[in-house]
This record gives structure tokens, sequence and C-alpha cells, in this order.
């Protein structure tokens, strides 16, 4: 890996890290919150009816796919999170160069440089 960062635009690694754990932390607590939303659709006929049955069954649709793409989050969380336990953070996966400080400003968990993700 190359050192290619200037010393005045060097990532504040202890703040980013702080950023992820934060993000971390809010995304389980809301998965905890929207268990009961995704939760399997009681279909008795005799209580609802049956636009009322569709009415859960989208919501429930929509509340999976809101989980799935929270645990795809975490799941990048926690490889930056290792990664910097490594010290292979703020590299590129694909080329190993640096990635801007801007761009893991702007998410910290990024793992590839602006050229590899265009």
């Amino acid at each position: 890996m190359t050192e290619h960062r200037d010393a005045d635009k060097e990532p504040d690694f202890a703040e980013l890290k702080a950023r992820l754990l934060a993000r971390r932390a809010e995304l389980e607590a809301l998965a905890a919150a929207s268990s009961e939303a995704r939760a399997t659709v009681d279909l008795d006929q005799s209580r609802l009816g049956r636009l009322s049955r569709m009415d859960a069954l989208q919501g429930q649709a929509m509340a999976q796919e809101v989980e799935r793409r929270r645990q795809g989050e975490l799941a990048r969380i926690d490889a930056a999170l290792a990664r910097m336990k490594k010290g292979e953070y703020g590299y590129c996966l694909k080329c190993g160069e640096d990635i801007a400080t801007a761009r893991l400003a702007l998410d910290p968990s990024a793992t590839l440089c602006i050229d590899c993700a265009g």
C-alpha cells in the first residue's frame, strides 16, 4: 500500500470509527424496533378481510426488504471496523490505492476508491 495523502488531508480515523459505531448502534436499534413488522402475517379469515391481509403482506414484505438492506449496511460497517483493526482501512480493495478522505467522510464504510467504484 502506498501513502498518497497529504498530512493535512489525513482522515480522522477515530472520528470515522466513532461514526461507524454510532451508525451500527442506530441500525441495531431500528432492527429491534421493527421486528414485529417483519413477523409472519396471520391469515385468519375471520379477523381480516382480503384487502387487509394484502396490506399486511405488503407491509411485511417491505419491512423484510428494509431489514435485508439494514443487514447489508451492518455487514459493510463490520467489515470497515475489521479493516481498521488490521490497519487496512482507507485503502481500495480493488487497486490498493488510498480512498479519498472526502469519500471516507461521506461514507466511512467505503471499500473502493472513486476510480474503481465508477
